[in-house]
């Protein structure tokens, strides 16, 4: 065999060994970052189904994922074992609105479990912005529109102060389901 040939040959099984390793280094750190759920700024998901007000499920890694919205609890639409709650239908028709059809950021809570009891991914969920390329803070936003209320699950979480203030602000203003005579309790 020839001294250039088995150069030629040298540098194949270099290259070959380098595309090997570094296939190995981005399927696995594809895999870890699919294992941890944790979601960089960066990564945009498309949302597959708007289950109702605090609830959607996206496409992550090739696979649906439910995310529950973290602060944010809306009227019930779809829990079989209660009746459609006052301004239910308005709140998922809200989040259908501005999520159908949209890819979204997802920030997870250092704060907050992974995941609740029932198995969903706990996140702060960001829509797309002309005038904001981070996204716009859809649990923030429901909540300032009157369409949900700020809801803290267990302990306190990173914009907990944030959301009660759009909350103060729409119960003030009387938005959505503070607007008068809308839930009207008896």
């Amino acid at each position: 065999m020839s001294k250039s040939l088995q150069k030629s040959l040298l540098i194949l099984v270099i290259a070959l060994i380098g595309s090997f390793t570094s296939t190995q280094v981005v399927q696995n750190k594809s895999a870890s970052t699919a294992a941890s759920t944790s979601t960089s700024s960066a990564e945009w998901y498309p949302v597959k189904k708007v289950v109702d007000g605090d609830t959607i499920d996206v496409v992550m890694h090739g696979a649906t994922t439910r995310v529950r919205l973290i602060g944010l609890d809306t009227p019930e639409v779809v829990d079989p074992r209660r009746p459609v709650q006052c301004f239910g239908k308005e709140a998922s028709n809200e989040a259908k609105k501005i999520l159908n059809g949209q890819s979204v950021r997802l920030e997870t809570d250092p704060t907050q479990a992974t995941y609740d009891k029932y198995g969903r991914l706990l996140a702060y969920v960001y829509a797309p912005a002309n005038v904001r390329p981070e996204g716009i803070l859809v649990n923030e936003l429901m909540i300032s529109e009157g369409y949900g209320h700020e809801y803290t699950y267990d302990v306190p979480y990173k914009y907990q102060k944030d959301f009660k203030a759009a909350e103060k602000s729409a119960r003030e203003a009387g938005r959505g389901l503070w607007a008068p005579g809308v839930c009207v309790t008896k």
